[in-house]
């Protein structure tokens, strides 16, 4: 469901009309790059929007990474939370979707903040907040950096490798595959629809950010994409985290494994790089990765910031 201009003024009321792209880790269906010229106009407000995916499954965007939803009779779900602002605007909609009933609980999928902003909002609603058990720990290391930042909203339930729940007639499963987009990344699977919210270890044809401050590793990733693309049944449906403007943020396994052989590309790319000699910053400084010119970037979601990463992962000690 699309929300009209009057219901976004209901939902948003309070809220503030910010950017798509303010926050560094990028947007959904963010322009490929922010604006350079302090003069230049501002953009629009985010518009939220509510789309059916299959079987009571849901997605949510506005500004920040894809928020998956469930509503059935017997239930109420989210994963992920983006920020306060828009954290409220979804929450009311999610709401109105369930006739007024509050959230049954919220699942995160890591720690970034443009996943977990808003999970005061959602926690004031939910009965219980999921993650894998290394996300409360990133998340205080992320607010400790952070001058007068408030303490992060963090889940009081976690789990190691699986946790698993049946809500309403939906059975949700929440896996840990090791170390990718960071060190604590879960996947999250609505067996009986068969959609799988992915959080930000999917991208569609957008660069992502591989953050190994936080544990993230590229040759891992490349296995959990490759498990997950293979192991799920033909006709599952894969929500990304973020996407290249223009494109959807749902996906068939044939993208997934296209964003597999992404990173293949970029490892092998510098491997090539490191045999030659090839320093660092010249390596960093490719201007597009053979075989996915059409991938965009901005913020920190650059192919530099990817073949940097690749370099310090396989000249590691």
């Amino acid at each position: 469901m699309k929300l009209d201009r009057r219901q976004f003024i209901a939902f948003s009321s309070g809220a503030l009309a910010v950017s798509p792209i303010a926050h560094v880790f990028g947007a959904g269906q963010a322009p490929a790059q922010t604006p350079a010229a302090p003069a230049q106009a501002p953009a629009p407000p985010a518009v939220p929007k509510f789309e059916d995916v299959r079987r009571n499954v849901g997605v949510f965007t506005m500004r920040g990474g894809t928020i998956g939803w469930l509503v059935n009779k017997d239930a109420v779900l989210a994963v992920d939370t983006q920020y306060a602002d828009t954290a409220k605007v979804c929450v009311d909609g999610i709401k109105q979707k369930a006739g007024g009933r509050g959230l049954d609980l919220v699942v995160n999928t890591h720690h970034h903040g443009d996943h977990t902003g808003g999970n005061a909002v959602f926690r004031a609603e939910a009965k219980k907040l999921v993650a894998q058990a290394g996300v409360p720990a990133l998340q205080r290391q992320v607010a400790a950096a952070a001058p007068n930042s408030p303490a992060p909203v963090v889940a009081d339930v976690t789990f190691d490798k699986t946790w698993t729940e049946t809500v309403g007639d939906e059975k949700v499963t929440a896996s840990f595959n090791g170390p990718g987009h960071t060190g604590a990344d879960a996947i999250v699977h609505f067996e009986r629809a068969q959609v799988v919210h992915m959080g930000d270890l999917l991208f569609h044809e957008r660069h992502p950010r591989v953050d190994r401050a936080a544990g993230a590793s590229i040759q891992n990733w490349i296995k959990i994409l490759e498990k997950v693309g293979k192991e799920m049944p033909a006709d599952t449906i894969f929500i990304a985290g973020h996407a290249r403007e223009g494109l959807p943020l749902t996906v068939d396994r044939k993208a997934v494994l296209r964003f597999r052989d992404y990173f293949d590309a970029a490892l092998t790319l510098t491997r090539k790089g490191i045999a030659a000699g090839q320093t660092k910053e010249a390596l960093a400084a490719t201007a597009a990765l053979p075989g996915f010119e059409s991938y965009q970037g901005g913020g920190v979601l650059t192919l530099s910031g990817v073949l940097g990463v690749a370099y310090d992962e396989l000249t590691a000690k």
